[in-house]
């Protein structure tokens, strides 16, 4: 797996869309592919220690489990919210890219509307690679 830049485009418009919903509550955001992993912003008050790659191997296995979810009584798997000491964690995946937010704390109508938003943005760039 390989850390790369992310295009100027998806950044402009995940950072965008992460912006208009979370504000100032935003951590961080980090781009990820089966083969890559890039962050597009981190806030300034935060250090670069974070183990983007092995981060990126976890949140990988939501492209196999949302195979799991389907077909359950759940309905379609829309993210993936995770609480830590220090901040919470948003994974969103569209087909084959994704992407995780970190966050101060939010609500929960807050996460709904952060990973309706995301999966908009990745829709269009999972289209854009086939």
């Amino acid at each position: 797996m390989e850390y790369r830049d992310v295009d100027a485009a998806i950044e402009e418009e995940l950072l965008s869309v992460c912006r208009t919903v979370i504000g100032d509550e935003l951590r961080s955001i980090n781009y990820f592919t089966d083969e890559t992993v890039g962050q597009v912003y981190l806030r300034s008050d935060l250090d670069r220690t974070a183990d983007l790659v092995g981060i990126a191997e976890l949140e990988r296995l939501g492209f196999r489990s949302q195979a799991t979810y389907e077909g359950s009584q759940l309905g379609e798997y829309q993210a993936t919210v995770r609480m830590f000491e220090y901040g919470y964690l948003t994974r969103v995946i569209y087909g084959r890219v994704g992407v995780w937010v970190t966050t101060d704390e939010l609500s929960m109508e807050r996460f709904e509307e952060l990973s309706t938003a995301l999966k908009s943005v990745l829709a269009e760039l999972d289209d854009d690679r086939e």
